[in-house]
């Protein structure tokens, strides 16, 4: 196997671990309750551990650029990987993005910390907003791009199986959140989106495993 494509693998499954960095939220005193916070606030500029939450973004979305240079320069030039490169090369971006431009605070634990009224998620009246969306556009680009290919080129088995369920998991997930913002109550939007977060990070290892254990589309294949 190309030393690339090694690279480019490991750089994936290491993306998708440190995107899961949250979770160690269950072990500090984070001040925040997992079932009504959104991640965002744990590297919020007045946290406790704004720099653990944030370098692990930085480092996720650093890993996540190379892997897709990497896996850009030694995959065909097939549409749908393509998209599926490029859209990761987003990600990262975006997600550098999101930790440098955290929130200001956490409403939760400072009163004088300002709530504006927003129509999906309070975040969205922040510049922090905008990079966290570009991240979720993407990182559901990278799912469908690769999960499509796996079908449309019959390569990465693993993606026609544990990929699809992830993505639909993924999706739900997100379902969940959209439909319950717009309805009175919380409804474990936290909870909602750990499980979102959790299923993108969970893909980006199985994309990982499967382009180690798959087989790349064919060249004459469109």
């Amino acid at each position: 196997m190309d030393i690339r494509r090694v690279i480019a693998v490991v750089f994936l499954i290491l993306a998708g671990l440190l995107y899961s960095a949250w979770v160690a939220e269950f072990f500090l005193d984070t001040g925040l309750d997992p079932a009504r916070s959104f991640l965002s606030e744990l590297d919020a500029r007045d946290q406790p551990y704004r720099e653990f939450f944030s370098t692990a973004d930085v480092v996720t979305g650093s890993l996540m650029i190379l892997a897709a240079v990497l896996g850009f320069l030694v995959s065909p030039r097939r549409r749908l990987v393509v998209t599926g490169w490029v859209a990761s090369g987003i990600f990262g971006v975006a997600t550098i993005a999101d930790a440098k431009l955290p929130l200001e605070c956490v409403a939760a634990d400072d009163p004088s910390c300002p709530i504006e009224p927003s129509g999906l998620f309070p975040q969205l009246h922040h510049l922090h907003a905008l990079t966290s969306t570009i991240a979720v556009f993407a990182i559901f680009t990278v799912m469908i791009a690769f999960t499509l290919a796996a079908f449309r080129y019959r390569a990465y088995p693993l993606l026609r199986t544990l990929g699809v369920a992830v993505l639909a998991i993924t999706a739900l997930a997100t379902a969940w959140l959209l439909i319950a913002d717009n309805l009175p109550g919380d409804h474990g939007l936290g909870i909602a989106q750990r499980v979102q977060v959790g299923g993108m990070s969970a893909y980006l290892v199985v994309l990982g495993c499967a382009l180690r254990l798959g087989a790349c589309p064919s060249p004459r294949q469109h």
